[in-house]
């Protein structure tokens, strides 16, 4: 069935729908979120990619009229729109699927020859949902949340996207200024004097590099890590879970996420600069450790490293990044990894790592 319609994520319980990076009880689920039912011959890394890869299989499954999400991101979109237009997404499946890869893991390799238009296509997607509607998150702050609020980005981008596709070049205006960004900060993450050290017994990658870059760059050289370290010039640090824990991945396994509590508490003991370090919970979606943290609101975490402020600690680079290591190669002793962690697990692992 190619007559699919996108309906508001409220209708799907009177109306049996494809749920595309989102759970329902009455729907098909084709979503990477942890733990959702997803048929296991078409899962992959992003929900985009899976719903291409459902597409492609001609999953029965598929035969039915109504698509829908509970919140709009470029991955989701991604998977919406392919599903409404499935001929032209399998004729652009590996640009849709690196689409996905940036915008939701921030993992944009340069080296894939269709990741520069990908880019293009992402970028113009943040400018205009800036520009037209909300920043992500900010609807958690309204009364109508974020379920009702993304139907109106939907239209929007389901109307436009086509003919943007056929050409990202028309849209030069919106999406060039964020794309000079990321490659200026692509290129900073190349410079020799950039250090990458890898730890990947626990998962942790610690990026060295003076000032703060985008996303799409800090994170364009952590493929295959899950924790982010990054340590920016005059003692400023930030410790990240990537969203690849949030999720179920079907390329590596992975170590379960654990709590931040514990190291935020020992490096308060040595912190003299008047910061507190703070941490969020590993529920979120992507959990960050660093000064003063609690007075970001979420919409906040999720923008760019450039677009916050990050505090100098007292604590230098050596000892800190010490610290974090000697932190997680204990908190991680005994756990091996593993696909498919459930919540209750991660959750009681936690709660055994807190009471020590």
């Amino acid at each position: 069935m190619h007559n699919r319609q996108f309906i508001p994520f409220a209708e799907v319980k009177n109306q049996r729908a494809i749920v595309v990076d989102s759970t329902h009880p009455n729907g098909v689920m084709l979503s990477h979120w942890r733990g959702a039912p997803t048929p296991p011959e078409i899962r992959v890394d992003t929900s985009a990619a899976i719903v291409l890869h459902a597409l492609r299989l001609r999953l029965p499954q598929l035969d039915l009229p109504c698509v829908s999400a509970n919140h709009f991101n470029i991955d989701g979109f991604v998977g919406v729109w392919a599903l409404l237009n499935p001929e032209v997404a399998l004729e652009n499946e590996e640009l849709l699927r690196q689409m996905a890869l940036i915008g939701d893991f921030r993992e944009l390799d340069l080296n894939h020859p269709l990741a520069g238009e990908a880019l293009k296509l992402v970028c113009w997607i943040n400018a205009k949902e800036r520009e037209l509607f909300y920043k992500p998150f900010a609807a958690d702050e309204t009364e109508e949340k974020e379920a009702a609020q993304c139907v109106q980005k939907f239209r929007y981008f389901l109307r436009e996207f086509g003919r943007v596709l056929q050409d990202p070049d028309w849209e030069r205006g919106a999406w060039e200024d964020e794309v000079g960004s990321v490659l200026l900060g692509y290129r900073d993450m190349y410079k020799p004097q950039t250090k990458l050290t890898r730890h990947p017994e626990i998962g942790l990658i610690i990026v060295e590099i003076e000032h703060p870059v985008h996303y799409y760059a800090l994170f364009s050289r952590t493929q295959g890590f899950d924790m982010v370290l990054a340590c920016y010039g005059q003692n400023r640090y930030e410790l990240e879970y990537k969203y690849t824990t949030w999720v179920d991945i079907a390329s590596r396994p992975t170590l379960p996420r654990l709590p931040l509590a514990p190291l935020a508490a020992h490096l308060n003991q040595l912190e003299t600069s008047g910061r507190r370090w703070t941490y969020d919970s590993v529920t979120d979606t992507g959990p960050l450790l660093r000064l003063d943290g609690d007075q970001l609101t979420r919409t906040e975490a999720f923008d760019n490293p450039t677009d916050r402020a990050i505090y100098s600690s007292s604590i230098p680079v050596p000892q800190l990044k010490e610290e974090v290591v000697t932190y997680f190669r204990k908190a991680c002793s005994g756990i091996k990894p593993k696909y498919n962690w459930t919540w209750k697990e991660v959750n009681a692992l936690g709660e055994g790592q807190v009471g020590k």
